[in-house]
């Protein structure tokens, strides 16, 4: 919508279509947070000392958000420092296989990869099939994975590279019923998806509102099952380890040592602003931007003559298409495809898949995006892969 791209501060020469990577913050939400930060360095030791409780406010604001009870958020920088706090919490030994797919964010297999090698444990990875036909193949390949070994598992809600939706509720079913542990990578759902973390069935869900509710960076959170909370914590411990619990769980997250907290408290900001921008509010803006990139996916498709690599039901605001494969993939750095894009005016994601010199173009769409910004797009990508 073009009118809309005047509550964003991007650049107007450039055709912006990768919102998924790090989100694009509103104008009136950076005031908000300038605001802040005003009053954090006019008075430093009074702000902080009030951080604890806007904080506790916070969590009642973003819970129904998100589908959770207050009492079971904490708040983090991003999805994967989530991640990695859950992951490193736990004591995993020679003997536990830690499970995921060929589609988990790269980030997060180095912490996996990381813990496997500080504990004796090893990763083991599935093959989810892109293109792919059916949401049951997620769940089948993660079936395929699980052994008596297989103590965790850590699976996107929200794939990064081919910007799949997976079935998390039934592959959290199916892990239950094996005893294995489902720690959830929901980096692009809050604000992309109808998010009910609760309802899941997972043990630990980590999301980011940087992204797709468009806070500030560096705005997160952790879900975490009650049962599970005293045995979680942050990888910087602080003052928060000497509450009494439950309140340990929220105060070892909350403080971790002097940060600038105004990510953070510009959540709620954002989650207003962007639910006040169409007539229907949240349920309309996600509906929107998915019909938005479904278009997008039909139109570069059609352009490419490549079939649909996955099924509507599979898809948010991101769709991935493949491309033919790079004749000459470079060892390291960006995609060729990417930098002329890039050169032309063009931000979108060209990474490969499943790997070199296979690969993928991913588009986003948010409300500041039209259609016309994908069928310049699709008029230029033809010549560059001639």
């Amino acid at each position: 919508m073009l009118h809309m791209r005047q509550h964003w501060s991007l650049d107007p020469g450039l055709t912006f279509l990768n919102h998924g990577s790090f989100g694009a913050c509103p104008r009136v939400v950076l005031d908000h947070q300038a605001t802040l930060r005003g009053r954090l360095e006019a008075s430093p030791v009074q702000f902080m000392l009030q951080v604890p409780a806007e904080l506790e406010r916070l969590r009642f604001a973003v819970a129904p958000f998100v589908g959770a009870a207050p009492e079971d958020l904490a708040f983090v920088r991003n999805a994967t420092e989530g991640v990695n706090a859950v992951l490193r919490s736990l004591s995993f030994g020679p003997k536990d296989e830690l499970l995921t797919s060929n589609h988990v964010y790269p980030g997060c297999l180095n912490a996996l990869r990381f813990i496997a090698q500080q504990s004796g444990a090893s990763v083991r990875v599935v093959d989810v099939p892109f293109p792919i036909e059916s949401p049951d193949q997620v769940v089948e390949a993660f079936r395929s994975g699980i052994t008596p070994r297989t103590r965790i598992a850590l699976v996107d809600h929200v794939t990064s590279v081919t910007g799949l939706v997976f079935p998390v509720a039934n592959i959290a079913q199916l892990l239950r019923s094996h005893g294995v542990a489902c720690l959830v990578d929901g980096a692009h759902a809050a604000g992309m998806l109808d998010l009910n973390i609760a309802a899941l069935g997972v043990d630990y869900y980590a999301t980011n509102f940087h992204k797709w509710a468009c806070a500030p960076k560096g705005a997160g959170i952790l879900w975490v099952r009650p049962e599970l909370q005293d045995q979680i914590h942050p990888s910087v411990v602080s003052h928060g380890y000497s509450e009494p619990t439950p309140r340990r769980f929220q105060a070892m997250f909350d403080w971790t040592g002097t940060s600038d907290p105004t990510a953070w408290l510009c959540i709620a900001k954002a989650i207003s602003f962007m639910g006040g921008l169409l007539r229907g509010g949240w349920p309309e803006l996600r509906e929107e931007n998915r019909r938005l990139a479904l278009h997008a996916r039909e139109l570069l498709c059609r352009t490419l003559a490549v079939p649909a690599p996955a099924p509507e039901s599979m898809i948010g605001s991101m769709a991935s298409i493949p491309l033919p494969r790079a004749s000459e993939p470079a060892p390291g750095g960006p995609d060729p495809l990417y930098l002329e894009l890039v050169r032309r005016g063009f931000e979108t994601l060209v990474q490969p898949f499943p790997e070199r010199p296979g690969r993928v173009l991913r588009v986003s769409a948010q409300l500041y995006n039209e259609i016309e910004d994908y069928e310049r797009l699709a008029h230029v990508l033809p010549r560059l892969l001639a």
